[in-house]
């Protein structure tokens, strides 16, 4: 059975840090790209953050609103993924997911979700 499950979301005050876990099982996640997206209230769901798969290079991308303050990275040893966020603003407030997708298979599953509140 496919798990994605996040962890670490909460409450912060402008310019803090949170650090978000994925933790994933069911699957080879290695071979995985992962991603963190998030969703604000009234909003679309957006791409933060991917990093490859480790064939990919485990090579990190992110969203501009995000660069320089967010940092994804994976420990395939333990099939989780992170996200490192510091200098949190309010409009980082949202719902954040993990997403674990392959390309040739087509395959696309989805977390749970963790809330993010920035505020103070």
């Amino acid at each position: 059975q496919v798990q994605l499950v996040e962890s670490g979301g909460g409450l912060v005050q402008p310019g803090g840090s949170l650090r978000l876990s994925c933790a994933a099982s069911g699957f080879t996640f290695s071979t995985y790209t992962m991603s963190w997206h998030r969703q604000a209230p009234g909003k679309e769901r957006d791409l933060v953050a991917t990093i490859t798969s480790v064939s990919g290079g485990s090579r990190a991308f992110y969203a501009d609103s995000v660069k320089g303050r967010f940092t994804i990275s994976r420990d395939n040893a333990k099939s989780t993924m992170y996200l490192q966020m510091d200098s949190l603003k309010p409009e980082d407030t949202a719902v954040y997911f993990c997403r674990a997708t392959q390309s040739w298979t087509k395959t696309d599953y989805w977390g749970q979700g963790a809330q993010v509140t920035v505020s103070s």
